[in-house]
């Protein structure tokens, strides 16, 4: 298999995700320059982290993470680009696993239940054809050995994007918007609810809302970048 692939890879080479140079042999959807040149936030090891702090006074949260910092026009918004629109889900499987590793060496993400993801509307979903965290989800509860429920929660309705809306805003924008088809599955769990990038934390807010319907139930977070 390592030959055909070697072959096929000498007329139609893979290109990092990042720069669009040609990946060498022992490389993997980015080059080591551009893995080396990623912004690593290093959260999943420290308490208080900034994505734990962005959520005081707004909901309890156990723990928090993300993998990178997401800067504008820099090398993890490219990164997350070619996931999202241009469907090369590689990147989530390839998230997921460095996330995966970084969270089971800090020992301090314990006795999760199930990992769930923010859901797309379905329309979206349709149009799109896949939710951008699957395979990272998927790639999380592989490493991790945490059942990944996709179809729990629920969006009820579609909004535009929050990309350039201020926290207040967005927070209007999807309030109300989820729902948890079967609470009855949650109670007493501990949940480690995931999405790409965190910018005002609005959706995930919403989801925490929605989850917290079900008793005794305690949320952590974990996504891909965190913008500062």
């Amino acid at each position: 298999m390592r030959f055909i692939k070697d072959v096929f890879n000498l007329f139609y080479p893979e290109v990092c995700m990042c720069c669009k140079e040609h990946l060498t042999i022992n490389e993997d959807v980015i080059c080591l320059q551009c893995r080396h040149d990623l912004p690593l936030a290093r959260f999943s090891h420290e308490q208080n982290n900034l994505v734990e702090k962005s959520f005081y006074g707004r909901i309890p949260l156990e723990q928090a993470t993300a993998l990178f910092y997401f800067l504008k026009k820099g090398k993890v918004q490219s990164l997350i680009h070619e996931l999202k629109y241009n469907n090369q889900q590689q990147v989530g499987t390839f998230i997921g696993n460095w996330l995966s590793d970084e969270i089971l060496d800090s020992n301090r993400f314990k006795m999760i239940d199930y990992i769930i993801p923010v859901p797309l509307h379905p329309k979206k979903l349709k149009k799109r054809g896949f939710n951008q965290v699957t395979t990272f989800g998927k790639s999380l509860s592989k490493n991790l050995k945490i059942p990944y429920l996709e179809n729990l929660l629920v969006r009820k309705s579609s909004t535009k994007t929050q990309t350039k809306k201020v926290r207040f805003d967005r927070w209007k924008n999807v309030q109300e918007l989820f729902f948890v088809e079967n609470n009855l599955t949650l109670e007493n769990k501990h949940i480690l609810l995931i999405d790409d990038v965190i910018t005002t934390g609005a959706t995930l807010e919403a989801c925490y809302v929605a989850l917290n319907n079900s008793k005794n139930i305690k949320i952590s977070i974990a996504c891909m970048a965190y913008t500062k």
